[in-house]
């Protein structure tokens, strides 16, 4: 390793009131807060956020026994299909506890970070989630693992949904064909905004007055401000039962007064018994714009 090369560094932050840990190579920083169990921050490193965080609550901790969710933004992961979520926990919303309410205990390693959620009171699974950052790249690898620890089996499959503020616009990649017509299927009753298909590329906006959701068998998605791109990439496999119709990528916009995009990633589901482990691996990496043409630089990039 040559003298200037970044290196991993790990050190115990305040972040917004709680205690958090900074992760660092010199180029991109992650911020990742085991009380409410997300990664809430990564961007480059002194540079401007790219996750969106809901700064109304700041330092407040999750309740596993609210009734609304507590939408604290960052990085997080729930088990698909959401549409199981009724049989298995009596409600069809806020997300199951053990996943999304409930503070994760944490380890670290010279490789990085890595979550750990008690077991789901419903699902009867544990959800680890390994954080770390390419020791010479501006970019953040995060592996999530189901494992089943108790109770009866049960179908699921790892979904990791990525909060991120208002962009220039957001894009589904299709490198080899899709299996839909027109590349995607639309979720939410009202039209995705300023949607735009050009070849591989299917982007869109966020309207502020509705929400608005597609979804898609794409294998990258991307996210553009003025600035710079994060670009989220993850195996597809090519057989597996997938939710939304068999879709491994969904883009859902927020409407006023929450300015965020999610970008979703899903893996294909699995019958869990106890022992039993599924993982997912998702590599985020950020770039400069170089590009004032958004499609120019999403083309640039993917070359």
């Amino acid at each position: 390793m040559s003298a200037n090369q970044p290196t991993l560094n790990i050190s115990q932050v305040s972040h917004h009131g709680w205690d958090a840990f900074l992760l660092s190579n010199g180029l991109v920083e992650a911020i990742v807060v085991p009380a409410v169990n997300r990664i809430m921050q990564f961007r480059f490193s002194g540079g401007h956020d790219v996750f969106w965080e809901n700064r109304k609550l700041d330092g407040k901790l999750p309740d596993a026994g609210a009734e609304r969710w507590c939408n604290f933004g960052g990085d997080k992961a729930w088990p698909s299909p959401q549409s199981d979520w009724p049989k298995m926990t009596g409600r069809d919303w806020p997300p199951p506890t053990g996943f999304d309410a409930m503070s994760a205990e944490w380890e670290t390693s010279n490789d990085g970070l890595t979550l750990i959620s008690p077991s789901d009171p419903n699902y009867g699974i544990r959800v680890r989630r390994q954080i770390s950052l390419e020791s010479d790249q501006p970019q953040m690898t995060i592996t999530t693992e189901y494992e089943k620890i108790n109770g009866g089996s049960v179908r699921a499959g790892v979904w990791v949904i990525t909060q991120l503020r208002d962009p220039q616009r957001a894009f589904m990649v299709h490198e080899g064909g899709s299996r839909f017509a027109g590349g995607y299927i639309q979720v939410k009753p009202d039209p995705p905004m300023g949607l735009d298909i050009r070849e591989e590329l299917i982007s869109l906006t966020r309207a502020r007055f509705h929400e608005a959701q597609i979804a898609s068998d794409a294998s990258t998605l991307l996210w553009m401000d003025q600035d710079s791109v994060l670009r989220i990439h993850f195996a597809r496999q090519s057989e597996g039962d997938y939710p939304n119709r068999g879709s491994s990528a969904v883009i859902f916009t927020a409407m006023d007064p929450f300015p965020y995009v999610e970008l979703e990633t899903f893996g294909h589901m699995q019958t869990l018994e106890i022992g039993d482990r599924i993982q997912c691996t998702n590599t985020y990496t950020l770039f400069r714009r170089s590009e004032s043409d958004p499609f120019t630089q999403a083309r640039k990039l993917l070359r």
